[in-house]
């Protein structure tokens, strides 16, 4: 109930105009929305930012910039989702760096708890977003688990809106994530990490979905429709709407 109230109190509060100069300097796709999505962005950007609890660690400060910057990748997820505001996700923790666990010795870049806390590496964030095309992107990875938890279990499967979408979404994540875990396919455009479980399939999905949405399209449309349905988003199309639109106006 408090994080709801939370919520409508952010809504109200208009938006900063200074974040904007931090989203067209850091965040690329920021510039390849339409005027529409752009305010339904910030609206989400919003609200995200104000209502979870950012701490650095690590020597990490978390500033503005980082605030914006991260809550604007939590927004471009949910930007067609209503009423999806990450609400088992609680607390955002960013480390400037890779970092490691204590007693262990994988390096991590980010990973997402079952208690509700995300932790992020600054650094592989920034680095997801200056290449928009090559399918990695921490931030929409962990906060696609961020989505599956929603249900309270990572299992690869997030809310869906309707019992009948279950069927269809088992049976063609089920596919995709076969052929990736048996290398069936030489000529993969899904990062080989997927093939760890279903939840990080779906993670490695959500980041080809949205950086390289032309290439997922015409490859694997099934798979591309079924994330189109869950996130009520074309990314293909928007991306296209985008490039004819710097056409034009660098024509004129």
């Amino acid at each position: 109930m408090f994080a709801a109230i939370r919520r409508r109190l952010a809504a109200r509060k208009p938006f900063p105009g200074h974040w904007r100069k931090i989203l067209s300097d850091d965040v690329p796709f920021y510039h390849q929305l339409s005027e529409r999505n752009r305010v339904r962005l910030e609206e989400k950007l919003k609200i995200f930012a104000l209502t979870k609890h950012f701490e650095g660690a690590g020597g990490m400060e978390v500033n503005e910039r980082v605030e914006v910057v991260i809550s604007a990748c939590a927004a471009r997820l949910t930007l067609n989702l209503p009423d999806e505001h990450y609400s088992r996700l609680r607390a955002i923790i960013v480390y400037p760096g890779a970092y490691h666990h204590p007693g262990r010795d994988d390096i991590v870049l980010g990973e997402m708890s079952g208690r509700g806390t995300m932790v992020l590496s600054w650094q592989a964030v920034v680095h997801g977003l200056k290449n928009t095309e090559d399918g990695l992107n921490t931030a929409f990875h962990e906060f696609a688990h961020a989505l599956d938890l929603e249900d309270g279990m990572f299992d690869g499967t997030p809310i869906l809106e309707s019992l009948c979408a279950y069927a269809p979404w088992v049976k063609i994540m089920t596919h995709y994530y076969d052929d990736l875990r048996d290398g069936r396919r030489r000529k993969r455009m899904l990062r080989r990490y997927g093939a760890t479980n279903e939840a990080e399939f779906f993670a490695v999905a959500t980041e080809a979905f949205f950086e390289k949405p032309r290439q997922l399209r015409k490859r694997k449309r099934d798979l591309y429709d079924l994330l189109s349905d869950y996130y009520n988003s074309d990314p293909a199309a928007e991306l296209e709407a985008f490039i004819e639109r710097d056409r034009d106006a660098k024509v004129s």
